[in-house]
């Protein structure tokens, strides 16, 4: 082999190994904020629930991919929640932006605040919920 092929292989490859760099960088930036991010907020959010029987509320909207995980992670659990569609507006709305939050799904399980569709959080946050009730 030339010196001029093992140049051009060495350019391919140096190239390679940037666009792989790249991309790996790229999927673990795209984690970053929910790893800066606390798990759940803790409160009092008794306001927020529309009885004393209902302890999971789900703020989210329709097209949002992780509020449909939500939705179908607590109803194949049997968990009855309130489900509250932030599109619409009205008092809905207002209480998602209370919480200051930028995403959806927010979901309030007894006196945990939760943003996004984390399974570990939901179930730890579900079985928190269980031990206060059954006291």
């Amino acid at each position: 082999m030339n010196s001029m092929h093992v140049k051009r292989i060495k350019t391919v490859v140096v190239y390679a190994a940037i666009l792989a760099l790249g991309l790996g960088v790229g999927r673990v930036a795209s984690r970053v904020p929910q790893w800066l991010t606390p798990a759940y907020v803790e409160g009092d959010f008794q306001a927020y629930y529309p009885d004393a029987a209902t302890k999971v509320v789900l703020y989210g909207t329709k097209t949002c991919p992780f509020c449909q995980q939500t939705r179908a992670y607590l109803s194949a659990h049997h968990i009855p929640y309130s489900d509250v569609d932030i599109s619409l507006g009205g008092k809905g709305q207002q209480d998602y932006r209370s919480f200051g939050a930028t995403s959806v799904p927010v979901i309030l399980i007894g006196n945990r605040r939760i943003t996004g569709f984390r399974q570990p959080v939901i179930d730890a946050a579900l079985e928190q919920l269980q031990r206060t009730t059954s006291r």
